[in-house]
């Protein structure tokens, strides 16, 4: 049976911290270093987590192309203190498959 890789996570050092005690890979960053940090991830074969305040200091063309790959996976999610909400999942996948309403 092929190994999984162990999920990846790119957020704020305290999120990052719970992340990584459950064996996910992290990359702590600091406000506006989000872009490095994600671009050397994104040949990254697992899954990759990014918080909300990271996706969104990213170019909105760079993440919406990665997030149409099928590797890495990516999915946004919040913070331990919760500053800034994911998309919503449901509305997100219709924007992507070009279904929005």
């Amino acid at each position: 049976m092929p190994s999984v890789p162990a999920p990846a996570f790119i957020g704020d050092a305290i999120t990052a911290s719970a992340w990584r005690l459950i064996g996910v890979h992290t990359t702590a960053v600091e406000a506006g270093k989000a872009a490095e940090a994600f671009d050397s991830a994104i040949g990254y074969d697992g899954l990759l987590l990014i918080t909300a305040a990271c996706a969104a200091e990213l170019d909105s063309d760079r993440l919406d192309a990665a997030l149409r790959q099928a590797r890495p996976l990516i999915l946004i999610v919040p913070d331990a203190a919760n500053r800034l909400a994911p998309p919503d999942l449901d509305s997100e996948v219709d924007r992507v498959l070009g279904i929005e309403q």
